[in-house]
């Protein structure tokens, strides 16, 4: 079985040239630069495009100020923490001081009750 006959090489080169060109047209027909709307879908994809990058600075500059709203509220609790913990210690302090103030006070008056009925037993022996 023999093939169908293409003819000399050159008519194959010149049926592949006519054939490359005719692609090349019809991919110029198609190119969208060529399309009268393309300007105006570019146009809006560029304008979606830039509010899309604003919405995004904007949930950027939220964020950040959301961060730092919450930092500045943990440090303040923190601090809160800290010397509501400084002023608990020193109430203890003060209890202690208080309690120990007191137990002086009770030695001195069982000391002075002592030193009485020790005078009055002396009193009644002589």
């Amino acid at each position: 079985m023999k093939g169908k006959e293409t003819g000399s090489f050159n008519d194959r080169l010149s049926e592949q040239a006519k054939a490359k060109q005719a692609l090349l047209e019809r991919a110029k027909a198609k190119n969208p630069v060529n399309d009268p709307a393309f300007a105006e879908r570019q146009a809006a994809r560029k304008a979606a495009a830039e509010e899309r990058e604003k919405r995004e600075a904007e949930k950027r500059a939220n964020r950040a100020a959301d961060k730092e709203r919450r930092e500045a509220e943990a440090k303040r609790t923190a601090a809160e923490r800290e010397a509501a913990r400084l002023a608990e210690i020193a109430r203890k302090e003060r209890e202690l001081i208080e309690k120990a103030a007191r137990e002086v006070e009770m030695e001195v008056e069982r000391k002075a009750k002592r030193d009485a009925r020790y005078a009055a037993r002396k009193a009644r022996k002589r």
